[in-house]
């Protein structure tokens, strides 16, 4: 396996957390990572995007030019990722903040209300992560409880209020993606 991901959303959105997630989980599970973050000066408003890379053999490089996957937050990303996912990639977008729809037919693409299903579950913040589970769900790259299990071992301490909610998240950006 070998896969390129970018997750991309303006800053605050959580682009980076759900990048991290997938990083410490791929670690966990035997493979090699690379994780690179990006953002803006602004941070909070402003875009923010992270690089993961999990394979099974070494990554030679930890820059990608043509992701497998890419999942988008808002406009701008859909904008300036939609066209660099490689034939055969998926694109997962939130639909609640992207109104545009792709026009390329050589890739998958999900489009999931994240904000709105986040904010079902009681807070809007962990859209994040309910695309994160929209992707998994499509293309199972890391399987969902190993996503779990790393919520419960890399949360610090001071944060494990976080990690119930944020399981529910997952498990509804796979559930919903799995009924449409």
């Amino acid at each position: 396996m070998h896969e390129e991901v970018i997750i991309s959303g303006f800053g605050g959105q959580g682009a980076l957390f759900a990048g991290q997630l997938l990083t410490y989980t791929g670690m966990d599970e035997g493979w090699h990572v690379t994780w690179i973050p990006s953002y803006g000066p602004e941070m909070r408003g402003g875009t923010a995007h992270c690089i993961v890379i999990l394979s099974d053999d070494t990554i030679g490089s930890p820059i990608i030019r043509q992701p497998s996957v890419c999942v988008v937050m808002n406009p701008p990303s859909m904008e300036k990722y939609e066209p660099l996912v490689k034939p055969g990639g998926l694109l997962v977008a939130n639909s609640t903040l992207v109104r545009a729809r792709s026009s390329r037919d050589d890739i998958e693409t999900v489009y999931i209300p994240a904000n709105e299903l986040a904010a079902e579950l009681g807070n809007v913040k962990m859209a994040n992560v309910v695309l994160l589970g929209a992707m998994l769900g499509t293309r199972e790259i890391l399987p969902i409880e190993s996503v779990k299990r790393t919520l419960d071992e890399h949360i610090p301490e001071r944060r494990k209020q976080i990690i119930e909610p944020n399981k529910r998240a997952l498990e509804r950006g796979v559930q919903y993606v799995r009924e449409v």
